[in-house]
């Protein structure tokens, strides 16, 4: 692993049966750094992502955190990272704050009460506050999803499509947050989304996953001409229809 990445991943597989989800992965994130992965779907974003917070086991390669193995110390690893998806269910029946305490003591948040009131007004759930969960619309539950993603000011920070439930003007919004974050902490970000212009304006680099390999890697905003397409849209097509041709290009 390189000395100044966060996470680095070598020739990660998942096997079930004679199926490969994800075939001999390679990629590295450095501090401050905001990698895009995209991908159809079953291409194995998801399956990688539940691999890195140890999730799933690793049929084979290797997932280096911080300099240690991903099986290493994974207490105080965990404490170092984060997690949001559309997907990622919170407890219904606990209000916004409920929430926000259970996982801030997880995660043996400092100042906890002050850190619950700076992520809900940063991410505009005060009103919600004393609200159930299960009571909010998509859009406030994946703001909620995001508040409880950074309220530990993790160092690794896993998005798998954010933002898919929210309206254009929020998802700016968190697209900014997510971004300035990032920078101003230093923090690693891995983020799948299946809308391009977030990539394009999000990520700092971009990889593209088809039958579990990584097919493409480079900058969102040039690759495509790389490609003789004319943007990352019709890049992502081609990847989903035409994966081996764009190999072979290489």
């Amino acid at each position: 692993m390189a000395a100044d990445s966060i996470l680095s991943v070598t020739n990660l597989s998942k096997e079930y049966g004679h199926f490969k989800a994800v075939d001999g992965i390679s990629f590295e994130i450095k501090p401050g750094e905001i990698l895009g992965v995209l991908g159809p779907n079953g291409a194995g974003k998801t399956t990688t992502i539940n691999m890195i917070l140890g999730i799933l086991t690793l049929t084979g390669g290797k997932i280096e955190i911080f300099n240690q193995g991903v099986g290493e110390n994974r207490s105080e690893i965990n404490k170092r990272l984060n997690f949001a998806a559309v997907y990622a269910h919170l407890p219904a029946n606990l209000t916004v704050r409920q929430n926000l305490t259970v996982f801030g003591l997880l995660y043996e948040v400092k100042n906890l009460k002050t850190e619950i009131e700076v992520m809900l007004k940063e991410f505009d759930l005060e009103k919600f506050a004393d609200s159930k969960s299960g009571l909010l619309s998509s859009g406030e539950l994946s703001r909620l999803n995001l508040a409880k993603a950074i309220i530990n000011k993790p160092d690794l920070l896993l998005l798998d499509e954010p933002t898919a439930s929210l309206d254009p003007s929020i998802a700016e919004l968190i697209r900014e947050k997510i971004r300035i974050y990032a920078k101003r902490k230093g923090a690693s970000v891995l983020w799948t989304s299946h809308n391009m212009k977030e990539i394009e304006a999000v990520c700092d680099r971009v990889l593209f996953l088809s039958h579990g390999k990584v097919l493409l890697t480079g900058d969102p905003r040039r690759l495509p001409a790389e490609y003789g397409k004319k943007d990352l849209e019709e890049l992502f097509i081609a990847v989903a229809r035409e994966p081996l041709s764009l190999e072979e290009n290489q």
